[in-house]
């Protein structure tokens, strides 16, 4: 090339002592696209990183990159991280997906997000903030994962590149963290490049996930004496001498980027390379950064020296355009400002999709907006602000600007502030809006909307610090003149973050004196159903009594006629249950409740009243309706991106309802599942605690309980027991689970003071929480007539209530703490009325225990039946433990257990394969139930069993039933 002519810094270059990166970077894409092939092969290469200081070549390697996976037939997506842009939630992830989904049509896009269309769409910047839908963070986060591995299986192979990752923002950072592993499965490579000393705090996981890569990442380091000497023979001619390239090398101190640009510098000033250039060479290579760059910049004139602060200012790529206006320079000015920029290798063609400018590096774009003097960048920040909403990239690109701006009570700033938050909300960047409501706080705002500003900033602050969240709500309360609908919303968040702090009293408290001020009826009736259910679910309530007395003598009342009514219903029908009231007045509140709808998903009442109607039905022996109610209300939550906390619950109660149906390992399934979404959601510790109790629960119905005790173990459960509520209830699961260890006089004292509070408050009922039972076979060895009194009481409270599964399950303990030939009654009892129940686990125990009972009285052949039958439903539960004791009582009385009816628990039953027959022709359960000598009860269980198995209804049932498995009788 001709000295003098221009020659861009992004053109491609031999990249000298890079070889090592290189071949990383072939490898890995070599096995990309075998992988986007099909071919065997462990993959090794998702995730490769390039890391070093500033102007060691990362950008290069990352252009590089480009180049060679577009060669390969790679589809490229890119993105890079902005030293004045981090503070834009999701800005790298627009860069990465908005291109190639904003290139399609809308039907073409609708159809290709599906479902999570309304999650993501404000992410992606595809919509206005005007949506309904505020996701969680976890929400969020599951919907890009989808949309990026549906682009990587829809365009594969697919590379990402991300550079600049050290000034990545923290919400596109938190994704590519947790996205990063399940690369692993997917026709996709991550290249990313980030200078390691200027990573930010918390970009702690994606070290750690970096670390976790063997010898990545590749750190890159200045080049050598003979590399620098190398780049400026090239660029001056192979006259140079050693001595000056050396000299050249101290100079820049091995970075490629400064050895690069002088050597073009030397070019241009036609520099030989010889021994009486170097005070030549010093001063180009003074110039190519700091000092040196300003001056070169500044000789270029002012206009465009204020084209380039206004550059600097609006930050990554930009448009002309928006910087001419910006520098108040005309269209002509603008054009000749860019080509000098262009020719000083200052500015270049952006590499992005979007196209327009961007500095030729982020060291030269630091540099320059470094010089911009403070008023001045301050002066243009504001009106970078004006520029960019009036331009239409709105209000969440103009308050990045405000927030370098001083405050000065400015009504629009408060304005944009607040509508760039609601935007982050509905992006489910709840750090980011707190960011500008904490700014539009000190602007200040007009003194009437403050209390809704400090509600809008404690609603971001809910998920990611509750406690900050009660700070704001009760200074909100503190403002005078508040409407009495943001009055109400106030208070509701306020009262759950401090449940959500375990501060359960306080949260009563809050919403009773509410309530106790509250002139409207209809806020005074929310107020009050808020109040019911703080104290309904601290452990500590007082006067537990009292309350019930209040609230039945309130629901009494109502009809039902509008959502605070329902609530107040749905509250009566929960407290009914836990008191043990009769099953058909639980029932018909819950039916009352119910009726009209109730939203598992309103942002401004809570789901926990929700959630309890439904699992009234569970314990009310109606589980299907429970899971009904469950899928119904978890799908409305997933619609709106709520996949945290709520998602977290939901999966854990479901899989308790499968428990206590029978349903094992279905059951065990599902709270892991629960588990695992509350272990990554940051201040998820009451759904934890549910997931847990649940999950120790059911392993101890399956016999582990070594692993029971690992999991107590590892969450420190038994040892810490929170204010709430939570069901089953955590003292007498940690009970249950000393009980299978052995460790009786352990969980005689816990089961006391559960029994001890739980008899405070008058809640009696044995299918809520069964501590009397417990209890009672805690303390069979020692003291066996207490024993059979507690089961005895459990007895009439469980007959009191009319569950068939609880009253079976209490017959069945009072059975085997009776022992001898008056229990054989007792244990035959209990089988009768748990196979009018859905609740197989319990109904294999009980046959196991009439079994091994018999066998005791010599009743051998009645005994073979009755092990038989527990074996049987044991092992079609998946309770090991049961099924190994129906084994050894039949060894034990000689006798050897004939082969299972079916081997696997997706067959049919002989019972359940003729209730389906007969159904699918069309007899009603009246028939099938004479017909099998069952109550009609106890047909509807076959069939749910059948139809769960078969997985269609009675519609379908005909036609399935003729290729499904016979049972092998």
């Amino acid at each position: 090339m001709a000295p003098g002519l221009r020659q861009s810094l992004t053109e491609h270059r031999p990249l000298l002592e890079r070889h090592r990166e290189l071949q990383a970077l072939d490898s890995s894409l070599a096995e990309l696209c075998e992988r986007a092939q099909g071919m065997p092969g462990t993959p090794a290469s998702e995730l490769l990183t390039f890391a070093g200081p500033a102007g060691m070549g990362k950008t290069t390697l990352v252009t590089a990159a480009r180049a060679r996976a577009l060669e390969q037939g790679c589809t490229v997506l890119s993105g890079k991280g902005g030293e004045n842009e981090h503070g834009l939630a999701f800005r790298v992830v627009r860069q990465l997906l908005q291109p190639t989904l904003a290139s399609m049509e809308e039907t073409e896009l609708r159809a290709f997000l599906g479902s999570w269309y309304d999650i993501v769409a404000v992410v992606l910047g595809l919509e206005a903030s005007a949506t309904t839908h505020v996701p969680d963070p976890t929400g969020v986060r599951d919907g890009l994962d989808w949309v990026m591995t549906r682009l990587a299986m829809k365009k594969k192979p697919v590379v990402l590149l991300l550079d600049d990752l050290h000034w990545a923002d923290a919400e596109s950072l938190g994704w590519l963290t947790s996205f990063a592993p399940r690369a692993a499965d997917l026709p996709l490579l991550i290249v990313a490049a980030y200078r390691p000393g200027d990573m930010p705090p918390e970009a702690k996981a994606f070290r750690t996930l970096v670390e976790r890569h063997g010898n990545r990442p590749h750190s890159l380091e200045p080049l050598s004496t003979d590399s620098v000497a190398r780049i400026v023979r090239n660029e001056v001619g192979e006259d140079a001498e050693d001595d000056f390239c050396e000299e050249c090398w101290h100079a820049t101190g091995g970075s490629p980027f400064e050895a690069v640009e002088l050597a073009i510098r030397l070019r241009e000033r036609h520099v030989r390379g010889l021994r009486h250039e170097l005070p030549v060479m010093r001063d180009l290579a003074a110039a190519v950064k700091g000092p040196g760059l300003i001056e070169r910049l500044h000789r270029l004139g002012p206009a465009t020296v204020r084209f380039a602060w206004a550059a600097a200012v609006l930050g990554g790529s930009f448009a002309p355009e928006l910087a001419a206006t910006l520098a108040v320079i005309g269209t002509e000015e603008s054009a000749e400002a860019t080509e000098r920029l262009r020719t000083a290798r200052i500015l270049a063609d952006s590499q992005g999709p979007s196209g327009g400018l961007e500095f030729a590096h982020p060291l030269v774009a630091t540099t320059i907006y470094r010089d911009v003097p403070t008023h001045l960048r301050v002066g243009m920040h504001n009106r970078a602000a004006e520029v960019v909403r009036a331009a239409g990239f709105g209000p969440t690109a103009a308050a990045r600007h405000l927030l370098e701006v001083p405050c000065d009570g400015r009504p629009e700033a408060v304005e944009c502030l607040r509508a760039a938050a609601r935007e982050y909300l509905h992006a489910g960047a709840p750090e980011a809006a707190r960011r500008l409501l904490t700014r539009a706080l000190q602007e200040p705002p007009p003194p009437e909307d403050r209390a809704a500003i400090l509600h809008e900033l404690a609603c971001s602050t809910f998920l990611i610090e509750p406690t900050a969240t009660v700070s704001h709500l009760r200074e909100a309360l503190a403002e005078p003149g508040v409407d009495p609908d943001l009055r109400a919303a106030i208070v509701y968040r306020l009262a759950q973050a401090l449940a959500h702090t375990d501060r359960m009293a306080e949260a009563a408290e809050v919403a009773g004196d509410e309530a106790r001020q509250a002139t409207g009826p209809r806020i005074k009736l929310r107020m009050q159903a808020d109040h019911f259910v703080w104290s309904m679910f601290r452990t500590d309530e007082p006067d537990s009594a009292a309350r019930s007395r209040k609230l039945a003598r309130l629901a009494g009342k109502l009809t039902g006629r509008g959502l605070e009514e329902r609530y107040i219903l749905g509250l009566r029908a929960w407290d009914a249950l836990v008191r043990g009231e009769p099953r058909r007045t639980v029932l018909a509140c819950a039916d009352d409740a119910l009726r009209g709808g109730m939203s598992w998903a309103d942002e401004n009442r809570g789901f926990e009243v929700p959630v309890s109607v439904a699992l009234v039905f569970m314990y009310c022996d109606q589980p299907r309706r429970a899971e009904e109610l469950f899928t119904k209300g978890m799908a409305e939550c997933d619609s709106k991106g709520w996949r945290g906390s709520h998602l977290a619950l939901g999966q854990a109660l479901l899989g308790y309802i499968r428990y206590r149906r029978g349903c094992l390992a279905e059951a065990e399934e599902l709270a892991r599942e629960g588990l695992r979404i509350a272990d990554r959601v940051e201040g998820a510790v009451p759904a934890q605690w549910f997931a847990i109790g649940i999950l120790i629960q059911i392993l101890l119905a399956r016999g582990r309980t070594a692993a029971a005790r690992r999991l107590a173990d590892r969450y420190h459960y038994g040892e810490v027991v929170p204010n709430a509520v939570i069901y089953p209830d955590p003292r007498t699961v940690y009970a249950e689970l000393l009980l299978a260890e052995g460790r009786r006089s352990e969980a005689e004292c816990l089961l006391s003071d559960v029994g001890d509070r739980l008899e405070a408050r008058a809640w009696r009922n044995p299918s809520w929480c069964p501590w009397q039972l417990d209890l009672a076979s805690a303390v069979a060895p020692s003291a066996p007539d207490r024993a059979v009194r507690l089961a005895q009481d459990a007895v009439k409270r469980a007959r009191d209530f009319g569950a068939a599964s609880v009253i079976g399950q209490a017959l069945h303990v009072e059975a085997e703490v009776t022992g001898g030939p008056a229990a054989l009654d007792l244990h035959a009892q209990a089988v009768e009325h748990l196979e009018q129940s859905p609740a197989s686990y319990e109904l294999a125990r009980a046959l196991v225990g009439h079994g091994a009972a018999l066998s005791r009285n010599s009743r051998l052949q009645d005994a073979a039946d009755r092990l038989y039958q527990g074996l049987e439903t044991a092992v079609h539960c998946g309770a090991e433990a049961v099924a190994t004791r129906a084994r050894e009582e039949l060894s034990a009385a000689g006798m050897r257990p004939l082969p299972l009816r079916y081997g696997q628990t997706d067959t049919l039953t002989a019972h359940e394969r003729r209730a389906a027959e007969m159904t699918a022709q069309g007899h009603p359960v009246t028939v099938v139930a004479k017909e099998l000598r069952l109550t009609e009860q106890g047909v509807r269980n076959l069939l749910s069993a059948a139809y769960r198995k078969i997985g269609t209804d009675a519609a379908g049932l005909a036609g399935a039933l003729k290729t499904f498995p016979r049972p092998q009788l």
